[in-house]
């Protein structure tokens, strides 16, 4: 970045087109050439010419704008000053008040992270700031599927593995260098991976980012009883060579996984079933190797893992966030699966599909509570820089209260999420299944209720900009859009919210009758 110094004075004669300088932040910027090419056309260019832009800058545009052009337009600095914008570095904290968790705050102390978990955080951090953001910003765009090279970088520091939360399978695993040993890595640790990892703030991408493995092979882990097959199947997929989805979802049964129409029927040898149906909204479906399927057999259902095959036919559904999540429809015609593919028992299938969404509701609440925070981010920078009627948004009253309020909501799912991750570091699988079903149920139907309200603040705060998908409103307008996924994805509001009650109610005192 060149270091000359110069005047304001000097600064000042270069006012037309000819020759258009401008100061932002104390540093002087030669727009001549960039006149034409500006996406806000000349004329604002013109109205700043020889001026400090720095008001008028902030009032339209993210910092990220200037560290684009900077070593492009930038020509020095004017003399005697200092650059006052704190710029953001790979991996850091922000200094923004409520921008990040209250266990991350130098000022607080908290009882459940050790240096492990803040060890694990700031690599996490700098592993999606380098790869995973700029990456998530390209895919959600033009809508194509993650890369293998992304793929292969998270296989090879085992941030995969992470993602199936604490388990045999990442003892003797080398996790991300070296930061945590596979055997001490608890839940808190794995909402630290879930949390780092959708800072990239791309809902579409956030899911195509291999969700679909995060939910299934979770149930493989847990409930297949073939070790060979097993182990081949965890090999290949967290090594990266295959890519995996949870399918139960179908047209005719979303949250009533009871109504499942999906069939699979025993060949006469008994070595096979026959299965056939349709499967609906599966994320990563286009492109998932094997499909953990719910089914309906002959006593009750029955989850079975599928290879895809020539039986096996996907197409992509378009939804409200991008295609790069790689949502199918997938359609089973007569596709044979070897009986060792069971997983749990054989008309049992139920218990295996319940147990299996508490880590999905898990991370799901742990990701939108996390995109709260950085939402309220969003809104605090922008209420402090916004100028309207001659004033900071921030010094209207009306939008403190808005901004009390995001903040609030944030902050009140961060500590309950905190509350149910102690407890699942201290309760078994079995136990988890029995007693945190409810639990989890309630904080997910609550965060994302929690989510509704903040995205609608966040967007009357922020305007037109808020609607809009790039720009100084970018993280606004997606979360906007994509914060609803996690209210349907994984059991609705509604069912969560019921099942929430139903469970409580069986423990519920006789005595209290």
């Amino acid at each position: 970045m060149p270091s000359k110094t110069l005047t304001r004075a000097e600064v000042a004669k270069h006012n037309t087109e000819d020759s258009l300088w401008c100061i932002i932040d104390h540093r002087v910027y030669d727009l001549t050439d960039f006149v034409d090419a500006h996406p806000g056309g000349s004329v604002v260019l013109a109205q700043v010419a020889g001026q400090d832009a720095t008001a008028d800058f902030y009032n339209l545009h993210r910092q990220e704008v200037l560290e684009k052009y900077r070593d492009q337009l930038c020509i020095g600095v004017i003399e005697g000053e200092k650059p006052e914008v704190v710029e953001p570095k790979v991996g850091a904290l922000s200094p923004v008040p409520y921008a990040e968790p209250l266990w991350l705050r130098p000022q607080f102390k908290n009882p459940y992270y050790k240096e492990s978990h803040r060890r694990l955080q700031k690599a996490m951090r700098e592993f999606t700031d380098k790869y995973v953001t700029p990456e998530a910003q390209e895919k959600e765009r033009d809508g194509t599927y993650i890369s293998q090279e992304l793929i292969d970088r998270m296989a090879e520091t085992n941030i995969l593995a992470m993602r199936l939360g604490p388990g045999k399978h990442l003892h003797n695993r080398t996790l991300l260098g070296g930061i945590v040993d596979g055997k001490e890595f608890d839940y808190f640790h794995d909402m630290i991976v879930a949390q780092e990892s959708v800072r990239a703030n791309a809902r579409g991408f956030q899911d195509g980012n291999m969700a679909g493995m995060t939910i299934s092979l979770t149930a493989v882990q847990q409930w297949l009883k073939d070790p060979v097959l097993k182990e081949q199947v965890t090999e290949e997929v967290l090594s990266g060579k295959k890519k995996m989805c949870l399918a139960i979802t179908e047209a005719f049964a979303g949250s009533d996984v009871a109504g499942l129409k999906t069939t699979a029927e025993k060949t006469p040898d008994g070595k096979f079933y026959i299965v056939n149906g349709t499967k609906k909204w599966i994320t990563n479906g286009m492109f998932a190797d094997y499909f953990v399927t719910g089914c309906k057999t002959e006593k009750g259902f029955t989850v079975l893992l599928i290879p895809r095959d020539d039986g096996v036919e996907t197409k992509q559904i378009k939804t409200s966030y991008s295609t790069t999540a790689g949502t199918a429809f997938v359609q089973f015609e007569n596709v044979k699966v070897p009986v060792n593919n069971i997983l749990g028992q054989e008309h049992k299938g139920f218990a295996v599909i319940m147990s299996n969404f508490n880590h999905e509701r898990f991370y799901m609440a742990a990701g939108v509570t996390r995109c709260m925070t950085s939402v309220v981010e969003e809104c605090l920078k922008w209420c402090n820089q916004r100028i309207v009627f001659g004033k900071k948004l921030v010094e209207q009253p009306v939008m403190r209260q808005k901004l009390a309020r995001m903040i609030s909501l944030a902050e009140s799912h961060q500590a309950w999420l905190e509350s149910i991750t102690f407890q699942m570091c201290n309760l078994t699988y079995a136990e988890q299944a029995k007693h945190l079903a409810g639990p989890i149920g309630l904080l997910k139907s609550s965060a994302t209720r929690a989510a509704h309200e903040v995205a609608d603040h966040a967007v009357n705060i922020f305007g037109g900009r808020g609607l809009t998908q790039t720009g100084m409103g970018r993280v606004v307008e997606m979360f906007h859009r994509g914060y609803k996924f996690d209210a349907i994805l994984g059991g609705t509001e509604e069912i969560l919210a019921d099942l929430g009650v139903r469970q409580a109610m069986k423990d519920f005192p006789k005595a209290m009758l």
